[in-house]
């Protein structure tokens, strides 16, 4: 392994489940559990991809470990923030009086609060999450305090406000670029109310980091953030939003992943990176490498997989390292354990077959690739080959 001041432990998408957690630090040299707290090995930094709530009964625990390691760590730990984390910003306000255009009237808050949880944040299942984990800790858990919580988290001192104003949008670490959603032809350079394209990459996310800053202070002085709010979520009839880091899925309609535009990449080659890595797009069980020669996009979302883990990345500027799980479709249980040089040109890992479409998405072991294609209805192919056929296949850079 290389020397640990170059190596970033990464995780994102955990969306309050304390089990994607666990199974992150579980065996891993570079971050550990310990008394409660996040530690970091000598040199590391650890890097948290976005998303710490929503889909689990730990959405608290997460947030107060992941800003507790930041108060410990500093620099050495970076939280980018999701659209997950950001969206609870507009409840402040939905939940004061001025409630979603289409939502129900004459309802209680806790009622409001579901079905905005519901039907414009994509969790359902939030609120009952959080009132379980206010029982957990001895507190009411009745509607009006689950309504109240949320709330609290984001007034002066609260843990979600102090997380989200820890975050930025987006993070360089040598050749690696990490994002929450993604980049594309549409967001690259650009920045709200900024009326030019910033060509340098560095310009660029500074001047994102301004924009979030200062959405964060018009909050901070009771005001509406809606820049930010509608730059981390959806265009309307859209399910992504190209225009945002936070909000792009580098994938088609079937969640097949591929490569930003072949003019973004050399942009980014002529800035120095030579892989960006991101989570919010779900894509199988482990994360998808996408190469074109000594360009790569990683996506590495722990969710909605057929095992919803948190997978083991490890990164540095040459090379990368990968520890899952993954469920083929034989109902079998594959480990992934490998570790690739970035521009390994001669490597089928992340090319496309052109005759199936799939992904050699992963490799399984040193005789063995996982191949993955995304299917309409949001199914999924994952299939084991070896690797003496996949050498053989038709590959493609997937685009």
């Amino acid at each position: 392994m290389p020397s640990l001041d170059h190596v970033i432990a990464y995780l994102t998408d955990v969306e309050g489940r304390w089990d994607k957690l666990m199974s992150f630090v579980d065996g891993n040299p570079l971050v550990w559990l310990e008394g409660g707290r996040l530690r970091l090995a000598d040199g590391a930094t650890f890097v948290f991809g976005g998303d710490a709530v929503d889909r689990g009964a730990h959405a608290r625990r997460i947030v107060d470990l992941l800003l507790a390691a930041k108060r410990v760590y500093g620099e050495r730990v970076v939280l980018i923030a999701g659209n997950r984390d950001i969206n609870k910003l507009r409840l402040v306000r939905e939940l004061g009086g001025a409630p979603p255009p289409k939502a129900p009237t004459g309802t209680t808050r806790g009622e409001l609060f579901r079905w905005i949880l519901a039907h414009t944040m994509g969790a359902p299942k939030a609120f009952g999450h959080r009132a379980g984990e206010l029982s957990a800790t001895g507190e009411p858990a009745d509607d009006d305090a689950v309504v109240d919580s949320y709330l609290a988290d984001l007034a002066p001192g609260g843990p979600l406000r102090a997380y989200l104003e820890a975050c930025c949008l987006g993070y360089r670490h040598g050749a690696t670029l990490f994002l929450h959603g993604g980049v594309t032809d549409d967001n690259f350079g650009v920045v709200p109310n900024l009326g030019a394209r910033l060509a340098d990459v560095d310009a660029w996310l500074a001047a994102l980091d301004r924009f979030y800053r200062d959405e964060l202070a018009t909050f901070a002085r009771g005001g509406d953030p809606a820049e930010l709010i509608a730059y981390q979520r959806a265009r309307p009839g859209m399910r992504d939003n190209p225009f945002s880091v936070v909000y792009a899925r580098p994938t088609d309609a079937d969640l097949n992943p591929h490569l930003p535009g072949e003019d973004v990449v050399a942009r980014l080659r002529r800035g120095g990176i030579g892989r960006v890595v991101v989570g919010h797009t779900p894509s199988g069980d482990c994360p998808a490498v996408v190469r074109d020669g000594d360009f790569e996009l990683v996506l590495a979302d722990n969710s909605y997989g057929r095992i919803e883990l948190g997978s083991q990345v490890a990164i540095s500027d040459g090379e990368l390292r990968v520890r899952a799980t993954t469920e083929l479709d034989d109902g079998t249980r594959a480990a992934v354990d490998f570790a690739t040089a970035r521009g390994d040109r001669d490597a089928p890992l992340g090319r496309r077959d052109a005759t199936t479409g799939r992904l050699v998405k992963a490799r399984l072991d040193a005789a063995t690739y996982l191949l993955f294609r995304g299917l309409p209805q949001y199914r999924v192919e994952q299939v084991a080959a070896p690797a003496a056929e996949v050498t053989g296949y038709p590959l493609v850079v997937a685009r």
